[in-house]
């Protein structure tokens, strides 16, 4: 799994028109989903975006996590994440999980988040045409990948 996060203070996603989510202060979480990937995986990653310390404390420096701004999440499936762009101009998406696959991983995603905050995870609708609209504050912006990390 691949991870862009973005500290915000808003975030929101419309689809056809339609606000599906928003949220003010908090993370902006682009997730892209592969076929490699585990429950293992899911877990690990939430658990880094809800612990990630990024939010300003009283001395402005980065030592808050979300639940001690009070922050909110929203989610957003992004399939681009697993672009592979090494041949070429127009970029390859194989890694990318197909939804079979994707759907059920994103709505635990969302399930667990959802668990670790005691709040509503705010999202876009899967595979649709989504519209995003941020105010990134910083701008703080993170890359997560499940492969990178130390076991």
């Amino acid at each position: 799994m691949r991870a862009v996060l973005q500290r915000v203070t808003q975030a929101s996603c419309t689809v056809d028109g339609n606000v599906t989510g928003e949220i003010g202060v908090g993370f902006l979480v682009l997730l892209g989903i592969e076929d490699a990937d585990t429950p293992e995986d899911m877990q690990w990653l939430a658990n880094k975006i809800t612990g990630m310390r990024v939010f300003g404390d009283e001395n402005g420096l980065m030592n808050k996590a979300l639940a001690d701004v009070n922050g909110d999440i929203l989610l957003i499936s992004q399939f681009t994440l697993f672009a592979q762009t090494k041949k070429g101009n127009r970029p390859s998406f194989l890694r990318a999980a197909k939804p079979d696959k994707a759907i059920p991983m994103y709505e635990q995603m969302v399930q667990t988040l959802e668990t670790l905050t005691g709040k509503k995870i705010a999202t876009g609708i899967f595979g649709a045409d989504m519209k995003i609209n941020l105010l990134n504050d910083g701008p703080v912006t993170i890359i997560m990948d499940t492969k990178d990390r130390e076991f």
